[in-house]
């Protein structure tokens, strides 16, 4: 069983920091690994049989073969269906048509199927039955090993065929993308949209062709050159019912292509596509029959118009929008949304986790829970000269997907998930207890167009130099799922998770020791130069937090705990200007003050006398961040001496009781006040 919650979060991003997951180093499924095996094959002289995605019933998976169909499977190698030559891929003509047009689409760019599909394999040299593909899922590169079995009746192909014989690349990465999702039944019903992201791992975009940008072509233009993949469906719920015009209804196309030509008339712009069966046309206007094609130029009518039923066809950019539903752009560089290759986009991904009756608070609807949900403090400078700067500009998109509990996909339970982006003042930035009236006061500067039961939605935003909070959430509260929030932005960004409540995770019960080591690799990211969080400063925020007296923090302290944390290490970072992880003194004054306290001379020299750091002279002297996360817990415990109008006061008797706070003398605060 894996590990749960923030054990897992550690282990990822121990195997981040190696760099497990990248496409050149991908993470081996299942932990199985192609060379390891392959050599075994060789050595032994046999061909392998996948133990993990067995070449029986199990792998196809219930509901889509009757049983009387299922006893006729016979699961046979390529080499015994095709014994001359296998080819590679061309076009295909059966199988589930939202997987066939992300295949075509694949083909199309011969340097990201070649990430897809390894070169280092074939059915020539050192042919063991064995295979691999690299797929993006979820955040993450994967290396997927199947063997060559392939289910048949009567000696073709039950799923994905191709129109050439002797060609068998779709279906073994058809099988591949099966064991991914759990068997051929669980990936009987997709998107093309999944396909696409998973093959590229790249920036995805969909557009709703029932409104769409006043700028479409020049987008799908754009993408074209940057060798995006772009997949589309038509609309209608009949599946696979040929429509008068030649078009299948609630079916998936490959956008091939894009063009514009002059007429004697008019500028047109043309949508060139692929049908995956490999037949079936569009018969209306720029179709292989249509007399449009003789009012452009001999060169564009010789480079365009093609009579062969191949499945391929052109039409007017009004005609793809009349009768399409959507359309997707997967690119593995997000230089194509505003044309400039000049300007750079920058991406971050973060991994958190909605716990019901604790981070799940739903959407803003549920005003009273919204704010327990995850947010990230984003913080946005100002562009980067060679971009664009208008106000209509977009300069931020957000992605989130919901990542699957379980691995078959059939039995994961999609909810409605959606994001909300909020405006707030750098000075006045919400601290935890004021979280809840700064959502009822305020109202979203951009989000999700509405919570979809969908894998991911994103959305394209205009957003101005400023700091804002992004809010991942269900639609309800109290629903339990994991999450990957992704954000592209071409102006320079600094994003911090401002409460991660995903670190309580797994963590009934927490003492000093195992808070110790939380804090010492995850707040200071194993950096212990200046000593780390000690025993007893552990022991001090344990006896802090521990409202139950019981001598550890149930899951609710430390979730509480941990916000507090994570907002001093934000304002220690950003006070540190000079990113040496340490404050020098005269710096220890702003950075109290923005955790929203006030104090006069004599306290903060106090405090740099308790909590400051000195190398060699008194002028050196510095803090660290868990001195400064130590000193401001103390404080804060204080409850009285958060008022910043009783701070002002300044008085005797006050000063004492921080002084006697500050530097642990409990005795003489419970003698005088106890």
């Amino acid at each position: 069983m894996s590990p749960p919650g923030a054990c897992t979060n550690i282990l990822n991003a121990r195997s981040k920091a190696k760099g497990i997951g990248t496409i050149s180093n991908p993470e081996r499924f299942l932990n199985q690994d192609f060379q390891q095996l392959k050599q075994y094959c060789l050595t032994k002289a046999v061909r392998y049989i996948d133990e993990m995605f067995p070449p029986d019933r199990r792998s196809i998976g219930p509901g889509i073969l009757s049983a009387a169909d299922i006893k006729r499977v016979v699961w046979l190698r390529p080499i015994k269906m095709v014994p001359n030559k296998i080819a590679l891929l061309s076009c295909f003509l059966a199988g589930n048509c939202w997987f066939l047009a992300s295949i075509g689409a694949l083909t199309f760019q011969r340097p990201i199927l070649e990430q897809v599909v390894p070169l280092d394999q074939s059915f020539d040299e050192e042919y063991c039955g064995l295979f691999h593909f690299r797929f993006w899922r979820f955040g993450k590169w994967i290396d997927v090993i199947i063997d060559d079995k392939l289910p048949t009746i009567n000696g073709r192909l039950l799923f994905v065929q191709s129109k050439t014989p002797n060609e068998f690349w779709p279906a073994l990465l058809e099988k591949a993308y099966a064991k991914v999702c759990g068997s051929y039944s669980d990936m009987n019903a997709g998107s093309p949209a999944e396909a696409l992201v998973d093959f590229t791992g790249g920036v995805h975009i969909c557009v709703q062709l029932s409104d769409p940008p006043l700028a479409l072509w020049e987008l799908m233009f754009r993408a074209g050159k940057s060798k995006s993949l772009m997949g589309c469906g038509t609309q209608g719920t009949s599946a696979n019912r040929v429509l008068s015009n030649g078009l299948v209804q609630g079916h998936a196309y490959t956008v091939t292509g894009v063009k514009q030509v002059n007429t004697c008339i008019c500028r047109v712009n043309l949508v060139r596509l692929w049908n995956p069966w490999g037949q079936g046309e569009w018969n209306g206007d720029w179709s292989d029959e249509s007399r449009l094609w003789n009012t452009v130029s001999s060169e564009d009518r010789e480079m365009c118009h093609h009579m062969q039923n191949d499945g391929e066809f052109w039409m007017a950019l009004e005609d793809f929008c009349r009768f399409f539903a959507d359309l997707d752009i997967c690119c593995l560089c997000p230089d194509f949304l505003d044309g400039s290759s000049s300007c750079h986009w920058r991406s971050s991904c973060y991994e958190g986790r909605w716990v019901a009756g604790i981070t799940a608070g739903g959407c803003i609807n549920n005003i009273e829970s919204f704010w327990t949900n995850p947010q990230y403090r984003v913080k946005v400078d100002k562009l980067l000269s060679e971009c664009s700067s208008s106000d209509n500009d977009k300069t931020m998109l957000v992605s989130l997907m919901q990542k699957p509990d379980k691995r078959n996909r059939r039995l994961v339970q999609n909810l409605h998930i959606g994001f909300s982006v909020f405006e707030v003042m750098s000075h006045i930035f919400p601290s935890y207890t004021q979280l809840s009236s700064f959502f009822q006061g305020n109202t979203p500067v951009g989000q999700s167009k509405t919570y979809v039961n969908a894998r991911e939605v994103m959305e394209l935003m205009a957003l101005k130099p400023g700091e804002y909070l992004i809010v991942p959430s269900t639609f309800n509260p109290n629903e339990t799922a994991s999450y990957l929030l992704t954000i592209l932005s071409k102006a320079e960004t600094h994003v911090h998770s401002q409460l991660t409540r995903t670190e309580a995770q797994g963590y009934d019960e927490v003492d000093a020791e195992q808070l110790q080591k939380l804090l010492n690799e995850r707040i200071l990211n194993g950096d212990l130069k200046s000593g780390g969080f000690s025993t007893d400063a552990c022991r001090s925020m344990v006896a802090l937090m521990d409202t139950s007296v019981t001598g550890k923090l149930n899951q609710r302290e430390f979730l509480c705990l941990w916000r507090k944390i994570l907002a001093l290490k934000d304002i220690f970072v950003r006070t540190d200007d000079s990113n040496t992880g340490t404050l020098p003194l005269n710096k220890l004054r702003n950075a109290v003050e923005a955790t929203g306290n006030r104090l006069n001379d004599d306290l903060l020299n106090l405090m740099a006398l308790r909590y400051g750091s000195t190398s060699g002279s008194p002028d050196s002297g510095v803090i660290t961040l868990e001195n400064f996360i130590s000193l401001m817990l103390r404080w804060e415990s204080m409850n009285p001496l958060t008022n910043p109008i009783k701070l002002q006061e300044s008085s005797g008797a006050w000063n004492l009781v921080i002084i006697c706070h500050v530097f642990k003398l409990q005795w003489v605060y419970l003698y005088m006040y106890g």
